[in-house]
């Protein structure tokens, strides 16, 4: 007795800590993609202006001189005027930079350059590089002027067009969220009614024994790796979609609307035909009792019965199709664009993540964080709305 009583206290010690530390190490990833994902609507890239030379033995930066500089010279944000000296083949170059504030966030804009040997180029939105020459071809001198990206309007972020992090800084992301949208509503129309046609299928009209078979390759599909998905769509699929329809590249919403409509198929027909086979079997008699066929009982007393586990299996099936990545990105296409018909390329949210995280940095990165957040609200709202329509029917 008093072993059993040890026992018992222990696991429930060991239940309770797992629970807690996986409850508390979930909200701490949350909380981390929530903080990173907000810090580019919040603050500038940095409160620092900075230089970089390139093949400059001594410079003197507003009186200040640096021997051999390497890396970055940094300036306060508030600097208005630079004045820098060096030599250039044998000769003196004075440069004078004046700098305006160019919003509330104190991130400054590079005005005309007193510097007519110089050669004015703009690697990207905010880094202004001025070249002189050097005594020997491919020697030339460099000075480049980094300037803080500001705060990024959060509007601009969730209704821009444009997606263009590298050179011009911009970060739109209208495209992929219309591009996650289409993609799992066409998957969920296309794929749900015949996922439940098959449950109710397996569930009303199948024998035992052929039903339990094919309960089992139904499962075995629920196995299959996505990126086995994918690559099937991307040589079975696409290719019929460029030949059908006569389109350069048949990599588009289409392919990735059928590839996902697949995909949720074992999951919807799994907890749908369970959800079926547990409505009671006197409701069946019960139709069968007043002269209704057993198709009237499958489609009007069974299934409306089992709505909320159903609705349930919609939802697992949309949470799946909303978090695939590989398979959509094998098939879609990945161009962030506005589409206007199905057969265009098209990049979903969660595709830009996994396409770009591995070489994202500094605001690069933390934008996609920003995709993610704006991803998990997604989920949230339209998981949301789909329980309140489950809560109203089952009320009903």
């Amino acid at each position: 007795m008093f072993n059993r009583k040890l026992t018992d206290k222990v696991f429930t010690w060991l239940f309770k800590a797992f629970s807690f530390t996986g409850t508390l190490a979930l909200g701490a990833i949350v909380i981390f993609i929530f903080v990173q994902g907000t810090e580019p609507f919040l603050f500038p890239t940095a409160r620092t202006l900075r230089l970089v030379f390139e093949r400059l033995d001594s410079v003197t930066v507003n009186g200040i001189v640096h021997e051999n500089p390497r890396g970055f010279i940094e300036l306060p944000w508030d600097t208005r005027r630079i004045n820098i000296d060096f030599i250039n083949r044998g000769e003196e170059i004075n440069l004078v930079l004046n700098l305006a504030p160019k919003n509330n966030y104190n991130t400054t804009l590079l005005l005309p350059v007193d510097a007519p040997e110089a050669t004015i180029t703009y690697p990207d939105a905010y880094t202004y590089s001025l070249t002189y020459p050097g005594t020997m071809a491919g020697l030339n001198q460099r000075v480049h002027i980094i300037l803080p990206e500001p705060a990024y309007n959060i509007f601009d972020f969730v209704t821009g067009r444009a997606w263009l992090p590298t050179d011009d800084k911009v970060y739109g992301i209208l495209p992929m969220i219309l591009g996650s949208f289409f993609v799992c509503l066409g998957a969920l129309l296309l794929g749900v009614p015949i996922a439940i046609l098959c449950a109710l299928f397996m569930s009303e009209f199948m024998p035992k024994k052929i039903a339990s078979f094919f309960r089992g390759g139904v499962e075995l599909l629920a196995g299959i790796p996505s990126v086995v998905y994918g690559f099937f769509g991307l040589m079975v699929i696409v290719p019929f979609i460029r030949n059908t329809f006569g389109v350069p590249s048949g990599s588009s919403l289409l392919a990735a609307i059928i590839v996902l409509s697949v995909m949720i198929l074992p999951t919807v027909i799994m907890v749908s035909e369970k959800c079926l086979k547990a409505v009671p079997r006197s409701r069946r008699e019960a139709s069968l009792a007043v002269g209704a066929s057993k198709m009237q009982t499958s489609f009007f007393v069974v299934l409306p019965h089992a709505r909320s586990g159903v609705i349930a299996a919609i939802i697992l099936g949309f949470s799946r199709a909303v978090g695939e990545t590989m398979a959509v990105i094998l098939v879609a296409g990945n161009s962030p664009q506005m589409i206007t018909n199905p057969l265009q390329s098209v990049r979903t949210l969660t595709a830009t993540i996994a396409l770009e995280m591995g070489y994202a940095a500094e605001r690069h990165a933390n934008m996609l964080f920003s995709v993610g957040i704006v991803l998990l609200i997604m989920i949230f709202i339209l998981n949301g709305f789909v329980l309140v329509l489950r809560r109203r029917g089952g009320e009903e």
